[in-house]
């Protein structure tokens, strides 16, 4: 599964993608916690997950096929 990280959260890993084995599909709240225990630099941040360019809940079901990235909070004025 893919997953496409921005801004801050790109920053601590070091690349833009990351890659993670599954069986073909996960939960957004096991996809998060996944990625909190692969990489640690992200442990404790605050993103929202987008599945195919939608925002979506924590029960979400995704799939190796979606196009998945990972948005910190944004501020502006």
């Amino acid at each position: 599964m893919k997953v496409m990280l921005f801004a801050g959260l790109k920053e601590k890993v070091g690349n833009d993608v990351i890659e993670l084995d599954t069986d073909g599909s996960m939960k957004v709240i096991d996809l998060k916690n996944r990625i909190y225990a692969d990489y640690p630099a992200l442990d404790g941040e605050v993103f929202q997950v987008a599945s195919n360019e939608s925002f979506v809940k924590d029960d979400h079901t995704l799939s190796s096929g979606d196009m998945i990235a990972l948005i910190p909070p944004v501020s502006g004025g």
